[in-house]
């Protein structure tokens, strides 16, 4: 990866802080920084590297701040771009904000963290539970015989520390899958793939090893088991505690948990995936006087799940007003500044349908500017479901003390990128 230096500037390009690794580029090559910035914005060319002379600028926006990576070696662009959203996580989960003020409260803390987080151009720690174990927001005098690296900064188990103990020992799972869907105006399905994670809460005592087993179809296919329903996993990304040679020779998923909140998987199933609410509409536009639009909402998932907190944004056209509205079920808002409407059902049974209408004024002079029409698009959240028919078939814990814990699994299925194109 090798990066030079990091720094962090306001929108001005000023420098609040930097931390040079190698002193192979010159400091003062990032006042190059913002006029590049400023010229590729003005040509239209934006660019998320930029390059002077020999030393290429990687950067990203955050708030009111850039991040921006200096270095004059061929580096790894894709580490480089996860060390600073790295830098952004580490430094929100200190700071609460990551933005000016919050670097200028904060600059013995952030210089701490800057000189754990990389070391010579290359990733050290960059886990912020285990940095916030010795990098503190309180001023703390130093003890020279008690001072010592903590153990998991050297440890084979470098997420997380040794001696945790709870009264209660527990692990709550949560299998969250985002449905991505593109419909097109005639109502056929352009592409559909479901992005999902497994997201672990762990509350266990010492050194427990976790086992997890789900309906994996090449799994089954090596243990020559075929019953049921199975699902096959793609782009599978691992939090670092998954022994990888054990799921690559026998797909078991098994690891020392981190402490508490974390993601423990990632993967996408590209399938073919049936709108959950289907959503039919109807725009009728009469020159110079009013615009009328039918919305109608259906649930196509089973009668037993719910949809919770649906909202249906319907675009609009940029010059309407005066707007009126009748729900079935729900209640619908006009947004002027989004020149759209909103209509929220906060309890969406599968298998009902419900319609809205919506009635605006248009002004008697008519607009010469064409306006696109922008998708419907639809966000929900569907609880004790998945529209993959993932499942957890079983979470093993072993732990030296040999004590009883609790696994708990929770489903949940919710939109992504979802929506469905009107007719022109």
């Amino acid at each position: 990866m090798s990066v030079s230096a990091v720094f962090l500037l306001d929108l001005k390009g000023k420098v609040l802080i930097c931390r040079n690794y190698k002193g192979d580029v010159e400091m003062a090559e990032i006042d190059h920084f913002l006029p590049l910035l400023m010229q590729q914005e003005e040509d239209g060319l934006l660019c998320p590297v930029l390059l002077h002379g020999s030393v290429h600028f990687l950067w990203i926006k955050h708030s009111n701040l850039y991040l921006v990576a200096t270095t004059n070696k061929n580096s790894n662009a894709s580490l480089v771009y996860a060390f600073l959203y790295k830098l952004v996580e580490v430094f929100t989960e200190y700071f609460k904000e990551l933005e000016e003020e919050s670097i200028q409260d904060n600059f013995v803390v952030v210089y701490e963290l800057l000189d754990e987080l990389m070391d010579f151009g290359f990733p050290q720690t960059t886990d912020s539970k285990i940095l916030q174990e010795y990098i503190t927001q309180e001023g703390t005098k130093l003890e020279v015989a008690k001072s010592k690296v903590p153990t998991t900064v050297t440890n084979a188990v470098s997420w997380r520390s040794e001696g945790i103990k709870y009264k209660k020992n527990e692990v709550f799972i949560d299998v969250i899958e985002s449905i991505n869907v593109l419909v097109n105006a005639n109502g056929s399905v352009m592409s559909s793939d479901i992005v999902g994670s497994i997201k672990l809460k762990t509350m266990l005592s010492g050194m427990p090893e976790l086992r997890l087993g789900l309906n994996d179809r090449v799994l089954f296919a090596l243990t020559g088991r075929d019953k049921g329903k199975t699902v096959t996993m793609e782009d599978v990304k691992f939090h670092q505690c998954v022994r990888l040679s054990r799921f690559e020779s026998d797909r078991t998923i098994s690891f020392i948990p981190p402490d508490g909140e974390s993601e423990l998987m990632s993967y996408r199933i590209n399938t073919h995936v049936k709108p959950l609410i289907w959503i039919e509409s109807v725009i009728e536009k009469f020159s110079h006087s009013r615009v009328e639009i039918m919305v109608k909402a259906k649930g196509q998932f089973k009668k037993q799940s719910v949809a919770n907190n649906v909202e249906v944004r319907i675009p609009v056209p940029s010059d309407a007003d005066s707007p009126k509205f009748k729900a079935s079920t729900g209640h619908a808002k006009y947004v002027p500044e989004k020149n759209l409407v909103v209509w929220t059902i906060k309890s969406f049974p599968g298998g009902k349908e419900f319609l809205m209408r919506a009635h605006f004024g248009l002004p008697s002079v008519e607009n010469d500017e064409l306006e696109g029409r922008p998708p419907i698009t639809v966000n929900f959240e569907i609880p004790y479901f998945t529209v993959s028919g993932i499942q957890v078939r079983y979470m093993k814990i072993i732990e030296k003390s040999g004590y009883q814990a609790l696994p708990w699994v929770r489903y949940i299925t919710q939109s992504g990128d979802y929506q469905l194109r009107t007719n022109s």
